[in-house]
């Protein structure tokens, strides 16, 4: 494993729960892990619901913007966690043995604020100790 472990969020559009979830995973084990997010199929822009959801917590939302998972395929990653069963069927092959994990969440993308609310507290309390424990911190 890398000093500081690398995990990769992927989902299909990268544009809600993947975003928030990199945002979360960065606070919340800031230090500890480095998250970054990416698309099978990855949207134009960060869903305004998604940034909106991250700044009510003041989380730093500056440089989020989708990405597709091939710029991550020759990068060192640690852990895949899947959030999306979309991104779980498609989700690349990496050329080295990557541990994932999935966790499926509610794509908010289209509804209210709250929705993106739930959603986000939803992954705060899901992915973030799952990342913990997959990665033995």
């Amino acid at each position: 494993m890398n000093p500081t472990p690398t995990v990769l969020i992927l989902c299909t559009g990268n544009s809600c729960r993947s975003q928030m979830a990199e945002a979360l995973v960065n606070h919340d084990l800031a230090g500890r892990v480095r998250a970054v997010s990416a698309g099978t199929r990855p949207q134009p822009k960060v869903a305004d619901g998604a940034i909106a959801a991250l700044q009510e917590l003041k989380l730093p939302t500056d440089g989020l913007h989708p990405k597709d998972v091939d710029v991550f395929l020759n990068q060192p990653i640690d852990l895949v966690v899947t959030v999306c069963d979309n991104a779980k069927e498609t989700c690349p092959i990496f050329p080295k043995p990557v541990r994932s994990i999935h966790l499926p969440f509610h794509d908010p993308h289209g509804e209210p604020l709250e929705s993106f609310l739930q959603v986000r507290d939803d992954i705060r309390a899901r992915l973030v100790p799952a990342v913990r424990e997959a990665l033995g911190l």
